[in-house]
């Protein structure tokens, strides 16, 4: 989700004149977009923008920015912590951010024109002239953390990305009503607001008619999408009428969308697998834990049975399917018999892939005032369990591709090696071959699985 909200912002900039730079020494701003729900993002975030400003003294007019949730929830306090900091804005006003870093640079630009007589300065500024742009630049300092009205339906700008672009996210709602006592996303995003599903349909036919062939539906809980806005019809959620919508965009090929919540995935969403082909094998449906105790902890609303039969009618729907998810370890009070039982339904779905997180207080959060917090040494231990847990699983489930064609759609050069090509599979595996960008990239292709290491294939295409 982040990614596509530094997707917007980036498309914002690139339509107004600027060109985007991969080195930030050589920027005019500098953004960064944070995350908040872990301690971890945070911390490298603020380390991270606290590096970059040894660039002020050789560059005194750059703009720095935090965007994002960190930015929502802790505000101005971030001047503090951040001292050549000029900016801060919330979830709900990415479409503003271009605004706001064209005035800061203008009037510094504007500044160090009028105190040279009106020319421009090349190179370094004198020492005195600094001072004094330091002084405007402190009080140039911008933060909007507002809720906005209608924010949701600003989020359809793509940045152009170089060749063939195979894949694209589409945001399609903003916000969160429920409240887990580990997250603070309902703080930070604000309550559910969905988009209509016209203009949702709109932006991914011309991400279509530029060349995708896959998009991903994006939203907190993207199956509770305009579940208090939008009527159901004919017994249909309007999240399944929005699946059904895209799927009759010709050109189309795929449509994945995450992440779904059990509270909200209904008979209507499985039986959807059922007769819209363009559904990809897959769901990353975060599972958290194996318990009831602790889900009742973590304030999720329904119990691990429900959440197993949910899994076991898709793959009764799907044969195919691939299931995802995430978990948190080590929550407080999870005693090892609590555990375990996580570990037990790993084992009885067993997921092609787990993310799984060490619990980690979040500031203002119920579950960081809680008794029973476990120690780092405990979460590390149970952490490194699941982790071997699941390679193991996938490894095994990989490892029974070898010698099946897969159709992958091309996404371009690996990342780890621009000499191959990287794709994935309907099941959302990865796959590394051989082949020319410039013929294969965007495209779908039959490749024979040949070899698995771990979470990646490897293959060749049958060329017909």
């Amino acid at each position: 989700m982040n990614e596509r909200d530094s997707e917007q912002v980036a498309q914002t900039f690139a339509e107004r004149g600027y060109t985007l730079t991969p080195k930030e020494q050589d920027a005019d701003a500098i953004l960064v977009n944070t995350c908040s729900v872990r301690d971890q993002a945070e911390q490298k975030a603020l380390g991270k923008m606290g590096m970059m400003g040894k660039y002020r003294e050789s560059r005194d007019h750059v703009v720095y920015g935090f965007m994002g949730c960190m930015a929502q929830s802790r505000g101005s306090e971030l001047f503090d912590r951040v001292p050549h900091l000029d900016l801060v804005v919330g979830t709900q006003k990415y479409h503003r951010v271009f605004d706001y870093v064209d005035s800061i640079l203008n009037r510094r630009m504007q500044a160090r024109m009028d105190e040279v007589g009106g020319e421009m300065v090349t190179g370094r500024v004198e020492d005195e002239i600094i001072k004094i742009n330091q002084d405007r630049i402190i009080s140039a300092r911008m933060v909007d953390t507002e809720e906005e009205e209608g924010s949701q339906n600003t989020i359809r700008d793509h940045v152009p990305r170089e060749g063939q672009q195979a894949t694209s996210f589409v945001s399609i709602m903003q916000g969160c009503n429920m409240r887990c006592s580990f997250c603070i996303v309902p703080d930070t995003r604000g309550k559910e607001r969905g988009r209509p599903i016209s203009d949702i349909v709109s932006e991914v036919k011309g991400l279509v008619g530029k060349g995708v062939k896959e998009v991903t539906l994006l939203g907190q809980i993207v199956n509770l999408y305009g579940r208090t806005e939008f009527p159901k019809v004919d017994g249909k959620s309007p999240f399944v009428q929005l699946l059904e919508a895209v799927h009759e965009i010709e050109g189309l090929e795929r449509i994945r969308f995450t992440s779904p919540h059990p509270i909200g995935y209904r008979d209507d969403l499985v039986e959807a697998f059922t007769y819209l082909p363009k559904l990809c094998s897959h769901i990353h449906f975060p599972m958290q834990s194996g318990s009831d105790r602790i889900l009742k902890k973590m304030r999720r609303p329904y119990k691990n049975e429900k959440f197993l039969t949910i899994c076991e009618k898709m793959q009764a729907a799907r044969p195919d399917l691939a299931i995802t998810t995430d978990i948190i370890v080590g929550f407080p009070g999870e005693s090892e018999e609590d555990f375990e039982e996580t570990v037990a339904c790993m084992k009885r779905i067993g997921f092609d892939n787990s993310f799984i997180f060490r619990y980690s207080k979040r500031k203002d959060t119920p579950a960081a005032e809680m008794d029973e917090q476990l120690s780092d040494k405990v979460k590390e231990e149970r952490n490194q369990i699941l982790l071997r847990i699941q390679e193991e699983l996938t490894t095994t489930k990989n490892a029974k591709l070898i010698g099946t064609v897969q159709q992958v759609l091309c996404e371009g050069p690996s990342k780890t090696n621009k000499e191959r090509l990287s794709g994935r599979t309907s099941q959302n595996k990865i796959v590394i071959f051989e082949g020319k960008a410039e013929r294969m990239a965007g495209q779908l292709l039959d490749v024979r699985i040949e070899d698995s290491t771990g979470y990646t294939l490897y293959g060749t295409p049958e060329i017909h």
